[in-house]
């Protein structure tokens, strides 16, 4: 517990490399995890190549750590290797839908938190980007994925060489229901938001950006509706042409 309590991401990693014998124990023992029907809906793609680095930087909108990190992995969402096992024995799967995109979607994301944890109780630095969806279709060509193969989470993985301040969370009563749902009023809003406006960094924020409030930060400027519109778009299509649409 003490090592997720006091986790931070890293983004700048010491020019070490990670054992291979390190990674593929931490790799093995990540498919512990919980899983759906014990199939294990998951493939990792790992890149060390400094020049495959070099071309999915871009895709993660050439964030530093993508190329210093020594490893990079893409955890995908991966039916392709049930349906070939079922077609192989005679079996006739019926995988290509939504519903079991999201079953993937869930054993990936599972798989992805749990490699953190072990990786990190070892010393090792992870960040998690949050952009392989906004570039799911070079992705996949990049990588080779075949139909009813998906990307859904990148790690950059290495030996930490920084020591950053965590960042702020929402006190536990933001995310708690007891019994049943409870709606968010204004007063509780409030609340459960104050210490995150209040910080130092924030305000900072808001004022380079000549916002008037932390949300429009995340409204007008990080998640913006007419860029989730569009990235939606890009990845319903890029659904169908995996086939599980």
């Amino acid at each position: 517990m003490k090592t997720v309590i006091s986790r931070k991401s890293i983004r700048k990693f010491a020019e070490r490399p990670v054992d291979s014998t390190l990674l593929n124990t931490l790799l093995d023992a990540s498919a512990r995890t919980q899983t759906m029907g014990n199939l294990q809906l998951y493939s990792v793609v790992i890149t060390q190549d400094e020049k495959n680095k070099q071309k999915l930087s871009p895709l993660h909108f050439n964030q530093p750590m993508v190329v210093q990190a020594p490893v990079l992995l893409t955890v995908c969402a991966d039916f392709n290797r049930t349906v070939k096992w079922a077609e192989y024995r005679k079996a006739h799967p019926g995988y290509d839908n939504f519903l079991s995109f999201m079953n993937a979607v869930s054993d990936a994301l599972l798989y992805t938190q749990t490699f953190c944890n072990l990786a990190e109780a070892e010393g090792l630095g992870i960040c998690y980007l949050g952009t392989t969806l906004y570039s799911s279709s070079q992705i996949i060509e990049i990588l080779k994925l075949p139909r009813l193969v998906f990307p859904i989470a990148t790690l950059a993985v290495g030996w930490p060489a920084e020591n950053p301040n965590q960042t702020d969370r929402l006190p536990l009563s933001a995310i708690i229901h007891n019994e049943v749902y409870h709606d968010y009023t204004e007063s509780t809003i409030d609340d459960l938001y104050n210490y995150k406006e209040n910080l130092p960094e924030n305000k900072r924020f808001i004022e380079i950006n000549n916002k008037e409030t932390l949300a429009q930060i995340f409204t007008d400027i990080r998640y913006s509706k007419n860029d989730n519109e569009m990235i939606s778009g890009t990845l319903i299509e890029a659904l169908k042409q995996q086939g599980f649409l």
